[in-house]
């Protein structure tokens, strides 16, 4: 017998999502004000912690309406992201803004866009919607399994001159979302395969360009408009990575300092850590308020509260979108909140291997911590999906109350939730 209740109480989202949002905000908020001591000019002291928490405010406003809005919508918007972002990517290929040796952003009406944020939410719009319109009785056909490979050679072939963690993410994303959906585990060996033969053959066409159009002794560092040689680039970070020196032998040069000042900077924070505000290192370490600020968390609040302790709280999204996609009885809302856990999930863990050292260092943002406009903005909306499908998606096992009905959805995203778990 089912139980009546409200339709404000059947559209509740979820509360430890929005928990765990909370958390993030908070530990942004004061290790980004501890690590940005290199963007302190004269006596603005607050002007850049005032312009972060207005940006992590403005995030909060887009998960909010992000959350209220029917998963059913995502859909169209998919079809409308995938050409956007392809323009997007193509316009910064040609136009954009050099940062750190690539061109990563363009200026959209005074507004800085970077591209790979922008394409890490399309991937997972358009995958959802693919591998949810082709399912069948025994996973997905091979029309469906043809259109990810397509969109993750599109999007990283976009991308590679911005380096390889961009690419190495859309393929964990989409391996990760064709598990869920139920692709067949011979279908998946033959994906890896094209994914390894596509990376070979994107670096050596790389190469190629490389010797084409370097000049004697091309810049290794970014110099004026001149763009750092990626492929070079790559490489160098490889043999470094494998190089079986220790950290602690290997003289500090403006090659390794960010991952020396970063060791520093965690040793220094030992097990309790020094406090909130008492980082040695922020002042010394490049992109200690973006790439590099886990390090400076792990300073601050140690290597149990802030190492282990931030790890857990995103390992904690994927544990919990699992138990929404559990009560999902689609298919399409279980692959879109799974998608952008693992979205999340999978760019907090990359960066935090590089930051530790286990990762050739490569640029990837803490997922709504690091100071920075398009990403805070994207994992937002991600927060936002996964609340969507929370909200209308789910079936309560309580109250017996299913709140998503059957004509919620289209009829090509009828199917139904492929882990057979409800």
């Amino acid at each position: 017998m089912e139980i009546e209740v409200s339709e404000k109480e059947k559209r509740r989202s979820d509360p430890y999502i929005w928990g765990i949002i909370i958390i993030l905000y908070i530990v942004s908020v004061v290790e980004v004000y501890s690590a940005i001591s290199r963007e302190i000019t004269g006596g603005d002291v607050y002007s850049p912690i005032i312009k972060h928490i207005m940006l992590l405010f403005s995030g909060f406003v887009i998960t909010y309406v992000t959350s209220q809005i029917h998963y059913k919508w995502f859909k169209v918007l998919a079809y409308l992201m995938i050409p956007l972002t392809i323009v997007l990517l193509v316009s910064i290929l040609f136009w954009g803004d050099t940062i750190n040796g690539a061109k990563r952003t363009i200026s959209v009406l005074g507004v800085s866009l970077q591209g790979s944020e922008v394409a890490k939410v399309t991937i997972v719009l358009a995958m959802a919607t693919v591998l949810a319109k082709t399912q069948i009785k025994r996973g997905v056909n091979m029309k469906g399994v043809l259109w990810v490979v397509g969109l993750v050679t599109i999007f990283s072939a976009l991308l590679f001159t911005q380096g390889l963690t961009n690419t190495l993410l859309f393929i964990g994303i989409s391996v990760c979302m064709m598990l869920i959906g139920g692709v067949e585990f011979y279908k998946l060996f033959g994906i890896l395969l094209v994914y390894v033969v596509l990376a070979l053959a994107v670096m050596q066409a790389k190469d190629l360009i490389t010797e084409a159009k370097a000049q004697p002794e091309t810049q290794d560092r970014n110099e004026g408009d001149k763009v750092i040689v990626r492929s070079s680039t790559w490489k160098s970070r490889l043999k470094d990575f494998f190089d079986p020196t220790p950290e602690y032998e290997k003289e500090t040069t403006h090659k390794n300092l960010q991952e020396h000042r970063a060791a520093m900077a965690m040793a220094h924070g030992g097990i309790t850590g020094v406090g909130p505000g008492n980082s040695r290192e922020s002042s010394r370490l490049p992109l200690a308020f973006s790439d590099y600020i886990y390090a400076i968390i792990i300073e601050d609040l140690g290597f149990i509260v802030g190492g282990i302790g931030l790890l857990v709280a995103y390992l904690m999204i994927l544990a919990r979108a699992g138990l929404i996609a559990r009560r999902c009885t689609r298919a399409f809302p279980a692959l879109l909140v799974m998608g952008m856990a693992v979205m999340i999930v999978l760019q907090a863990l990359f960066n935090m291997a590089i930051v530790v050292g286990v990762f050739p260092v490569s640029g990837q943002p803490l997922p709504l911590i690091s100071k920075g406009g398009t990403s805070i903005w994207m994992m937002s909306f991600g927060f936002g999906v996964m609340l969507s499908v929370s909200r209308y998606a789910v079936k309560d096992s309580g109250k017996k109350i299913k709140t998503e009905k059957e004509n919620d959805l289209p009829e090509d995203l009828q199917a139904a939730n492929p882990t057979n778990l409800v």
